[in-house]
């Protein structure tokens, strides 16, 4: 988390004239207004779907070392301009190009060094709708930075896997970023804001800032930016009878700042950094009063030994229930199917008939790997033309004529694309037979998710 520098401010009051020159520079650079943030979503008007997974706070924990064995390889720390930030930023893209996420590295340029941004899109899901979770890579250089802020970084890497491994299907579009640069002042998500075109920056409903989320003293501290946002972070932790604060400390010394100045709606998760905990707080949560809530904050010891479990595995599941709730999505058993065994008959040499499927049940976008198995019944294939059609009533080919092929029957399975296509609707199976002499039939057709 950035660390304010200048006149001597209460915090509060420094966080606000930060933010409004943030504003008024986002402004200036953007070619926009400042104004009200948009609408996010609330779990209410999100399409009701399959509720978050466990996070496993195990798998958090090693992405933690691993970003701490990455530090001590490379000077003890993983700042901006140093070969530990792109080691750190090396890993995060590994596990997630093996995941089948499509990963994008941003470059700019700060304090005459070359920084970097990830960017992870899921396939799949309304493009014209984008939640967005973010959380900065980079640590200070006086230290490893395993709070400050790999946390936050291996909570949302950890909830961007469990995506691919549940095979998620967000209604809305899913996309994790990774910030260099936020300790120089919210370098790497400036220019990732200021790069977006209007009409991209309009897509993103709301974005999701995780800075220190496993503060070793820990508090449960919510942005209160966005009140949608805002109440699906507090419902969950209200689930596990776990009290919040709004969050304050940090109130624009993160990266969710150049987003809220860009007119988008923002939340986020604190668990504390140098601030003490107060003996009502100690009351509520635990810990120690009158101690800092990181003892460890930029410094040296922000080690992987400066890690409350308990802290890091709740607000990991935080985060992957916001990641739920607000994208709206499904996770569809694998090998759901839907099949017409109803026989169609194929004109010679006439139009196009249609074998419908129904498909219900299944919330979200279809997958990036449709499978369609058809069964068709003819003296001559080389004379059939096969194509899927959505429920958009796009169509996809599966299978052109030729002259050459004299062979009877279509028996076969094809593996279509179809993640731009809502899931649920009227699917269907379009044959036709493009020459004469030869008859058949559509004996049936599956889809399977």
């Amino acid at each position: 988390m950035l660390e304010l520098t200048g006149p001597t401010l209460p915090r509060r009051t420094r966080a606000m004239a930060l933010l409004a020159t943030g504003a008024a520079l986002t402004a200036t650079l953007l070619g926009v207004a400042s104004g009200p943030a948009l609408a996010a979503p609330t779990a209410a008007q999100a399409p009701a779907g399959a509720a978050a997974p466990d996070i496993s706070v195990a798998n958090v924990k090693a992405h933690l070392n691993q970003l701490q064995s990455i530090a001590t390889a490379n000077g003890g720390n993983r700042a901006h301009g140093r070969s530990g930030y792109k080691a750190s930023l090396d890993y995060v893209k590994g596990k997630l190009d093996a995941a089948g996420f499509t990963t994008t590295v941003q470059q700019f340029s700060s304090s005459g060094a070359t920084g970097y941004n990830l960017i992870a899109d899921w396939p799949g899901g309304d493009l014209n709708h984008v939640v967005f979770a973010g959380a900065h890579l980079d640590s200070v250089s006086a230290g490893p930075g395993i709070n400050d802020n790999g946390s936050g970084s291996a909570g949302i890497l950890e909830t961007a896997l469990t995506v691919a491994r549940e095979g998620y299907k967000p209604g809305k579009h899913l996309r994790f970023g990774w910030w260099g640069a936020e300790e120089l002042g919210m370098v790497g998500s400036k220019y990732y804001v200021n790069s977006l075109p209007s009409t991209e920056r309009a897509k993103i409903d709301g974005y999701l800032n995780f800075d220190m989320i496993g503060s070793p003293n820990p508090g449960y501290f919510v942005y209160d930016d966005d009140s949608a946002i805002e109440g699906v972070f507090k419902g969950f932790f209200a689930t596990r009878n776990i009290a919040t604060e709004i969050e304050t400390e940090g109130d624009g010394r993160s990266d969710h700042a150049p987003f809220k100045n860009a007119g988008i709606a923002v939340g986020g998760l604190f668990s504390g950094a140098d601030y003490r905990k107060t003996a009502a707080q100690a009351q509520k949560w635990g810990g120690t009063a009158g101690q800092a809530f990181d003892r460890c904050y930029h410094a040296s010891c922000d080690t992987s030994a400066n890690i409350d479990d308990k802290a890091l595995d709740n607000n990991s599941d935080a985060i992957a229930h916001s990641v739920w709730t607000l994208s709206g999505g499904s996770t569809t058993p694998p090998g759901s199917s839907f099949e017409n065994t109803t026989d169609v008959p194929i004109p010679d040499a006439g139009a196009a008939v249609e074998s419908p499927v129904n498909v219900t049940g299944v919330t979200g976008n279809a997958s990036s790997a449709l499978k369609v198995a058809v069964d068709i019944k003819h003296t001559w294939r080389g004379d059939v033309v096969i194509d899927l059609v959505g429920p958009s009533g796009r169509a996809y080919r599966l299978k052109d004529s030729s002259g050459n092929d004299s062979a009877d029957n279509v028996i076969a399975s094809y593996t279509v694309d179809a993640s731009g296509e809502t899931a649920n609707g009227t699917w269907k199976l379009r044959v036709q037979d493009i020459a004469a002499q030869d008859t058949g039939y559509i004996d049936s057709w599956k889809l399977t998710f």
